[in-house]
């Protein structure tokens, strides 16, 4: 078995689907639109296959979870990068660019080495080797 992918709600889909494919090399599908429902949607395809589905709807309230806490359910979004020098250039550049980098790049205590962005609408990203 394998995720065959993650779904994110948003408030504006174009911001958060040029965010993905500017800063993580996401490919992105035709927009597909459901007018019965008011449904809009894309899929973004990442160079490994992952894909991560964007969806707006109006009717979709908005988050009312801090995103500076930690709380039950989905937490964050992790992407491997490929190196430690990669996960600094990219924080690097997000950071120039104006989005907020909450932690590292460090090692963690089992390993890893990260850092923790958010994404325009405050969904966690972490980005690791």
């Amino acid at each position: 078995m394998r995720i065959e992918h993650v779904a994110i709600w948003c408030e504006d889909l174009e911001l958060l689907r040029e965010f993905y494919e500017t800063y993580f090399s996401a490919d992105s599908s035709n927009k597909y639109v459901n007018m019965d429902k008011g449904l809009e949607s894309y899929f973004l395809t990442f160079e490994s296959g992952a894909r991560l589905e964007l969806m707006h709807m109006q009717s979709i309230p908005a988050s009312a979870n801090d995103p500076y806490r930690q709380y039950a359910g989905l937490t964050h979004l992790a992407i491997s990068v490929g190196s430690a020098n990669q996960v600094n250039e990219l924080t690097r550049r997000l950071l120039e660019s104006g989005f907020e980098v909450i932690d590292g790049p460090r090692r963690t205590g089992d390993g890893y080495y990260e850092s923790v962005v958010m994404d325009p609408e405050n969904n966690r990203i972490e980005i690791t080797v």
